[in-house]
């Protein structure tokens, strides 16, 4: 059962109910014992009688106190009228749900149950949906969210960006399903082929302005280079509809998306006569979505007729210019003087200067015949040969000092290499070798210093002054008489010298004994 009341009959009808209960109580009290209540079991009976009695109601009055919704998610305020009001709660679930939200002093009509609330002993309306009293309060609501959004500067004319002459890319928010894109398509592959970035939203309903916003806000956030190219021109389009089917376009959410889009906007929403909130933060408003695709891009006709009416204007430009150089070229000629006349001076120069030029070359030859005869005579071959003589001289005199200095260098350096080769011949080793000593070395060459190193080293090298002799050390068991075989020796590489033969027999001779 639906009931439409106003605010006032309604309280005035709980009231005669709460009367009429009283009445009954007052009978009872005085016809004899009266059952006793809790206030819990009356608060819970009257509440169910008032939903018993009512049910659904639709009514009618003006939103009052409403702050926004509780923490909790659900909207608490009053409806009321010129004469009485009522409570009102909207549950969280259902105002999520709600096309119209409730705004403070909106004349609306509201659906929903009639219950009370024991915790206060208020009785209240549980709203199942709420919409505006007529088009007449959603005209003045729309009215003052316009005043609202143009005292902050978002419908302002230098906000608006021009549209570019030629897009690369166009982006459409709109229905994927609804003839409007289709229509829109059709006008671009008429008027010039552009790639289109469609973003799908739902262009009517409780969800419609959320999306066209996220969308708005998620072409501007393409990257121009990105995977997906950011478009050149935005195009926010739907058909056309009743005030409440548009509604969702005069939402804040949708004109602030609108106002802060860095890439130009056309909206494009209804028919020419329907008007919504994102026309006036739209950089441009076509009347329909058809408008807006022609809007966006030229026609290719209209482009190659005004190519080929530039060219031509081009090709008249450039023959006037043509024609004004020729014109002024023949003026100009007209007061030079003729060739003839300019070169007739120089050539009679140059005829004088032709005929002067044999005479001055004789006289040149001439004069310097003249000059060379004057200093012919003081030319002479005598002081040449009398210096090259005195520098003949001078280098014989420098040939014999340099002989001289270079034996005398040659027989210094000779003394010095004299004292040297007798200092080596008496500190170095063969010297000690001359006087009977012998070095003994491994296959290594390196010097056996001791018996013990001798007796295992598999061959040792002995040297003495006239030469080399290869040995193998005895070793422990060798034989019964210790006699080493014939193996053990070696040839001798003799290395003599007459200098050390000589050392040799003059130490023989003198006697001298060992030094160490």
């Amino acid at each position: 059962m639906l009931i439409f009341a106003h605010v006032g009959s309604f309280a005035n009808g709980l009231s005669q109910e709460c009367v009429n209960l009283t009445d009954n109580n007052s009978d009872r009290g005085r016809a004899g014992n009266v059952k006793e209540f809790t206030v819990t079991e009356l608060a819970n009976a009257i509440k169910r009688t008032v939903e018993h009695s009512f049910g659904h109601v639709r009514l009618r009055g003006e939103i009052s106190g409403y702050r926004g919704p509780h923490s909790s998610g659900h909207c608490y305020f009053t409806i009321k009228d010129d004469k009485a009001r009522i409570d009102a709660v909207v549950w969280r679930g259902v105002f999520q749900k709600l096309k119209f939200k409730p705004e403070e002093g909106l004349e609306v009509i509201a659906t929903g149950r009639i219950s009370t609330y024991p915790g206060s002993s208020k009785y209240q309306i549980v709203i199942e949906s709420l919409e505006p009293a007529g088009v007449g309060a959603l005209m003045a609501l729309l009215e003052e969210r316009r005043k609202k959004l143009t005292e902050e500067g978002l419908f302002a004319e230098e906000r608006k960006i021009e549209l570019p002459f030629l897009p690369r890319v166009v982006g459409v928010v709109t229905s994927p399903t609804g003839a409007v894109i289709r229509d829109m398509m059709h006008g671009f592959a008429e008027r010039f082929p552009v790639r289109v970035l469609l973003w799908p939203v739902r262009v009517q309903g409780e969800t419609s302005a959320a999306e066209v916003a996220k969308a708005i806000a998620g072409f501007n956030a393409l990257k121009p280079d990105g995977a997906v190219p950011r478009p050149d021109v935005l195009i926010v389009a739907r058909g056309g509809g009743s005030l409440e089917d548009l509604w969702g376009f005069n939402e804040e959410v949708v004109v602030r998306a609108v106002a802060a889009s860095k890439i130009p906007l056309i909206s494009a929403v209804g028919h020419e006569t329907d008007w919504t909130l994102i026309d006036l933060a739209a950089d441009a408003r076509a009347p329909t979505p058809t408008k807006a695709a022609e809007w966006a891009v030229p026609k290719y006709t209209d482009l190659i007729e005004r190519v080929s009416g530039f060219s031509e204007r081009l090709k008249r430009v450039i023959y006037r210019a043509l024609e004004e150089f020729k014109t002024h070229l023949i003026s100009a000629q007209r007061g030079l003087p003729r060739m003839q006349d300019i070169l007739a001076l120089p050539r009679q120069r140059c005829d004088e200067l032709a005929n002067r030029l044999p005479r001055g070359l004789y006289s040149n030859n001439q004069g310097h015949a003249g000059r060379f005869g004057a200093i012919r005579g003081r030319l002479s071959a005598q002081p040449l040969r009398s210096r090259f003589t005195a520098m003949g001289q001078e280098l014989h005199s420098l040939g014999l000092r340099n002989m001289q200095a270079f034996q005398h260098n040659v027989g210094r350096e000779r003394q010095v290499l004299i004292s040297l080769e007798q200092l080596l011949n008496s500190l170095g080793h063969h010297s000690v070798l001359s006087r009977g000593f012998t070095i003994i070395r491994d296959e290594g060459g390196n010097m056996v210093r001791s018996a013990e190193i001798a007796a295992h080293a598999p061959a040792i090298d002995i040297e003495f002054a006239d030469g080399h002799v290869a040995a193998v050390p005895k070793k422990n068991g060798a034989g019964p008489d210790n006699t080493p075989s014939s193996d053990d020796h070696a040839s001798v590489k003799p290395r003599r010298s007459r200098k050390l033969r000589a050392r040799k027999s003059s130490a023989k001779d003198s006697g001298q004994g060992s030094l160490f």
